[in-house]
């Protein structure tokens, strides 16, 4: 079996890593792990050619981005590594993307059986302005979602 665990390398991450390995392990199962890079909005909707934006901004802003990304792909291979020391077969991936659509592709390409990722416990205005994965995951899905909450509600 594959599962496919998408995680946000927040704090949170280590809570879905956790019952991802429970999961596994009574599944015997490989560990796609995968975090999706976003760049930041403020960079992304640079206009390209602006007379705003100069050569010096444009590698500020590159060695900026390299950095997320060498930052991110450094904690992505702590948390595989982590599952490869306790023993399971597991494969980090790192892909820029939006997250929704990139997880979806991934299943298609991996022939992923389960998604597992968390769930913050976003209100209800914050899904509406920022939008849920969660949610998104579960409308669009064509494998089973397990969405593990990470907040502390009473």
């Amino acid at each position: 079996m594959n599962i496919l665990v998408a995680i946000d390398l927040s704090e949170s991450s280590q809570i879905v890593v956790e019952q991802a390995k429970k999961l596994a392990e009574s599944l015997s199962a490989k560990i796609w792990l995968l975090h999706v890079a976003n760049l930041d909005p403020d960079l992304s909707f640079l206009p390209v050619g602006s007379s705003e934006v100069t050569y010096h901004d444009a590698g500020e802003i590159r060695n900026a981005a390299a950095k997320k990304f060498h930052n991110e792909h450094r904690l992505l291979q702590q948390f595989s590594q982590e599952l490869r020391s306790s023993g399971f077969d597991c494969t980090a991936l790192l892909i820029e993307g939006t997250t929704t659509d990139t997880i979806l592709k991934e299943v298609d390409k991996l022939a992923v059986e389960m998604v597992i990722l968390g769930s913050r416990g976003k209100r209800a205005i914050d899904r509406f302005l920022l939008g849920s994965t969660g949610e998104d995951m579960l409308n669009k899905s064509p494998v089973p979602i397990l969405i593990v909450p990470t907040h502390n509600r009473p």
